[in-house]
Formats: C-alpha cells, structure tokens, sequence
C-alpha cells in the first residue's frame, strides 16, 4: 500500500474510532473495528472506489453490526454483564461535541439506553445524531431503504427519549453535587446522602471487577447503603485496590465522575448522571480491563488536586 491511501485512511481514523465507540461502547471492541477496517481497505481494489470516507464508513459499520449480532455480544449484554467503557474528557474517541445530540449520545447514560435497540437501529441512530449522515448517505452504507432509515431513527429517538429521564446539567453545578455526594458518602452522614438523591435514582457496579453480574440498586435508602459501603475504607479494600487510593472528580463522557486514583492508575470509577440538583444514576466500574484506556488518558492528564488525598 503506497503513503497516498495509508495517509487517505489514518485521516479518518479519528472519527471511525468515535463512530465504532457509539456503536460498540467499548473502546478496545472500536480500535480492533478500525483495525479490521484498515485490513479490508488494504486489500481492496481502491482504483474503483469513488468516495474512499462512504466506503470506510459502510465496511466499519457492518463490521460493528456483525460485533453486535455474534453469540458472544448477544450473550454478554443479555445476561447483565456489561457496562459501556468510560472515557475520560478530551479523549479523541468521544469524536464530535458540538450539538447536544452529538454529546448526549456518547454519554454512559444514553450508551446503556442503547443497549435496548436492535443493532441496525442503533447504527442508524448513532449515524444520524452524531455524524449528521443524511437518510439517503444511512440508506447506502446499511443497505436499506431511505424510508426504513427514518423508520428506524424514529423508533429509536422514541425509546431513548422514553427512558431519558434528565436533560443536560450544567457542568459547575453538576460538580458540585457530587462534591457535595462524595463528602456525605465518605462522612457517613446518610442523611444527607439520601437527600441528594432523586426519586427514581438508580445505581449499577461491576462489584469492583469481581462479580459475575452486575449488581443493581433502586430507592433512595438502597442506593444511599450501596454508595456509604462503597465509600468506607477497609484494610481488605486498600489490599484489593493495591494500596490508598485518592479521590479525584474529572469529566467521564461529559458528565462528572468520582475517580480512585494509586500512583496515577485509575482503580475505580463512579459515573454520575445529575438532574435538578440531584444525582439520578450512578455507575461504578472497577474492572481493569474497562479501565485501561482511562488510566492511560490519566497519566498523560493534569488533573486538579484530590478531593481526598489518602482513603
């Protein structure tokens, strides 16, 4: 392959992998997308292709949907073992944020909503809200009608609106509930905690990495003794942490985030989703391996000082 066509492709690179993020929700699953891509545009007759972005575009997106429809996919997110890979702000697979459509739906919040549409709805979706493709440009790169693309798009818009409980949060003010969140969680003023839930508030874990599904919490009080337990520091939780961890607070696919941080390794990470004053959901992830693009964007990070410098 001549530089032409490797400089014609590594120019798309950036917003392949932010496509293959939205659809996948995984960071590791979107560079091995990419990758297979590069594969196919390597062996490809590219004399013949007219519009190199449209052709990288369809052969990256029926790849994420054969990724989306194998066994092991429909198996892994069917059984409740997943949780979408956070990525820290200003990581470049975030791609596009100019819109709120385009911010909302790499937000962990709306990843997960995604989960509930079939694999073409959500490519569908994905290519319309975030990438702004045309039905016409979606119809060409999925293989169906202009008509079934808004079909789609709409059934889509329908089912994440249906269970998109809060719009966007001002930042400052996001932060600042979970300032306030975090000093009541690791205070033991449960109280207080319960008060700054709402009350539908829900909570999801990984049970640090170690347990076989996700554990789920509803109601205010069960959610307030899930986050105090969390939040109490033990010798057993220090071992399996590998040392004390700090506190930091940073941005998590746009929304504010509780991040335990040992020798500048991300060791947990709690993703907040913030509306009217008051935390409505929150993710905790632990597992390194959906950590490991985080803890990489950490280090070459200059954060702000830790909310708690030892735990």
């Amino acid at each position: 392959m001549d530089s032409a066509a490797i400089d014609r492709f590594e120019d798309g690179r950036g917003r392949m992998a932010s496509l293959a993020y939205r659809l996948l929700g995984s960071a590791a699953d979107a560079e091995d997308a990419v990758q297979d891509t590069f594969l196919r545009w390597q062996a490809a007759d590219r004399e013949r292709i007219e519009v190199p972005e449209a052709w990288l575009t369809k052969v990256l997106t029926h790849l994420c949907l054969d990724r989306l429809r194998s066994a092991q996919a429909r198996h892994e997110r069917a059984v409740g073992d997943w949780l979408p890979e956070p990525l820290l702000e200003g990581d470049p697979m975030l791609g596009p944020a100019d819109t709120f459509e385009q911010r909302e739906s790499v937000s962990l919040a709306v990843l997960t909503l995604m989960e509930r549409l079939s694999p073409v709805e959500r490519a569908v979706y994905v290519l319309r809200e975030a990438f702004s493709y045309s039905h016409a440009e979606i119809a060409g790169i999925l293989d169906i009608t202009e008509s079934a693309s808004q079909q789609h798009v709409h059934r889509a818009r329908v089912r994440v609106a249906a269970n998109r409980r809060r719009g966007e949060a001002d930042p400052a003010s996001a932060r600042r509930v979970v300032e306030e969140f975090l000093a009541a969680a690791t205070s033991g003023r449960t109280e207080r905690l319960v008060a700054l839930l709402t009350d539908d508030v829900t909570a999801v874990s990984d049970g640090a990495g170690l347990a076989r599904r996700l554990l789920r919490y509803r109601t205010r009080e069960r959610v307030a003794s899930y986050v105090r337990a969390g939040f109490r520091p033990t010798p057993a939780k220090r071992r399996l942490a590998g040392g004390s961890p700090a506190f930091h607070i940073a941005l998590v696919n746009g929304s504010p985030a509780v991040l335990a941080v040992i020798e500048d390794r991300v060791v947990g990470a709690v993703a907040f989703e913030v509306g009217d004053g008051k935390v409505a959901s929150l993710r905790g992830i632990a597992a390194a391996d959906r950590l490991a693009r985080l803890s990489a964007a950490w280090r070459q990070h200059e954060p702000d000082a830790p909310v708690i410098h030892a735990w």
